[in-house]
């Protein structure tokens, strides 16, 4: 088993950036790769980026592209959604989530993801 830990979200205003983390511990070496998705108001789960742990290659979804950054610290089995220039439409929960075993071509599927995060709550004001 794998557990993730989400660091907590904020209040933030147009424009403004925040930084998440999720720490991963338990069985952390078998993950293949972590990644963030995000609820949204009136909205399903949606995937936000990937970062596959070997190799460190990174995805986005075209909402993210060139705003939001994922990254990791390999030796504390973190990874990081850096979110910049952000909008009132980024407003929702937010949840990281890992999976033994990743395919690019399946990454935006919820149900490709082995383990979740508790969830943390992004807010962007106007």
């Amino acid at each position: 088993q794998v557990q993730l830990v989400e660091s907590r979200g904020g209040l933030v205003q147009t424009g403004g950036s925040l930084r998440l983390s999720c720490a991963a511990s338990g069985r952390p070496f078998s993950v293949a790769a972590m990644g963030w998705f995000r609820q949204t108001p009136g909205k399903g789960r949606e995937f936000v980026a990937a970062l596959r742990w070997s190799g460190g290659n990174t995805y986005y979804l075209d909402h993210a592209e060139g705003r939001f950054t994922i990254s990791r610290d390999h030796a504390k089995n973190t990874v990081y959604l850096q979110m910049n220039n952000l909008k009132p439409t980024d407003t929702g929960v937010y949840y990281c989530a890992a999976t033994e075993r990743f395919e690019v071509a399946s990454m935006t599927w919820e149900t490709q993801w082995d383990y979740w995060g508790q969830g943390t709550q992004v807010t962007v004001s106007t």
